[in-house]
């Protein structure tokens, strides 16, 4: 039983490693890192993207934030300032470039995964039925918070 722990935790870091990895490379600002957390209960998400990920690891990605935190982030790169249906489609984009890149650090790493397609969730949504999550908060400046969480299937 340690070992399966053990061997959890180390995928659940590299994960989370390979993850904050692609942030770095996507999302060209700087941000303050939050302590990673652990969420037992349902995720509250006002606005955010879910990406599953199948393969060796098995799970979903979630960013969540706010409408104005993915606007101010997709202005800041793109020099436009994107409402509606841009900023959904904006958003689905950002979370699959993450999620691609998350993907890709694993498998240097010998972890290999495959990712969904995007689902921009919008509103008052809960996402339940997990065990439990990791999650960190990303502190943009003058931009706002993004949370990043790690649901295991497995």
């Amino acid at each position: 039983m340690a070992v399966d722990v053990k061997q959890r935790n180390k995928t659940v870091l590299e994960l989370l490693n390979g993850t904050l990895g692609a942030i770095k490379t996507v999302v060209p600002f700087d941000y303050g890192l939050g302590k990673p957390f652990l969420l037992e209960q349902s995720l509250q998400i006002s606005f955010g993207v879910l990406i599953g990920f199948t393969g060796d690891v098995k799970g979903k990605f979630v960013l969540k934030g706010n409408d104005s935190l993915f606007g101010s982030i997709g202005e800041t790169m793109y020099g436009m300032a994107l409402e509606g249906e841009m900023l959904s489609s904006f958003a689905g984009e950002l979370g699959n470039m993450i999620a691609g890149g998350m993907a890709t650090n694993l498998a240097e790493d010998g972890v290999l995964t495959d990712i969904t397609s995007p689902t921009i969730m919008k509103g008052d949504t809960a996402l339940l039925g997990f065990e439990k999550a990791i999650g960190v908060t990303l502190s943009y400046p003058d931009m706002g918070d993004m949370a990043i969480y790690l649901v295991l299937d497995n």
